[in-house]
């Protein structure tokens, strides 16, 4: 990708995206996927609950060491469909050329729902 022909987002275009944290309480196989992916389902914290996402992590993560680990998502995307399942938001993560997928850390534990700027 060639970023020196890209338009720049202004402030205004950039605070729109609500990124958000929220702790994963379980991951599910999704073998319906196209490409090797889980169903994450996401606490957001009370003012935007629980939500779900298709993630295409499974190079790297194994479920048992995704539960109760806090993410970075985008949650004002519109929903998705995926097959049978319904991706209500997108999980944050750094994508090497060979699809390998690294979420975004935090270094702290966080309240579930705080917004990232």
């Amino acid at each position: 990708m060639n970023f020196e022909n890209q338009t720049p987002l202004n402030w205004q275009e950039f605070e729109r995206v609500e990124m958000r944290v929220a702790t994963v309480i379980d991951v599910l196989d999704f073998p319906e996927a196209k490409k090797p992916a889980y169903q994450l389902i996401l606490d957001f914290g009370t003012e935007l609950g629980i939500r779900r996402s298709s993630a295409q992590i499974t190079m790297r993560y194994q479920k048992k060491d995704l539960v109760g680990r806090q993410v970075v998502a985008v949650v004002n995307f519109p929903k998705k469909q995926i097959g049978k399942f319904m991706s209500e938001c997108l999980v944050l993560g750094a994508v090497g050329n060979s699809g390998d997928v690294v979420l975004l850390a935090l270094d702290f534990k966080v309240e579930n729902g705080l917004r990232i700027l």
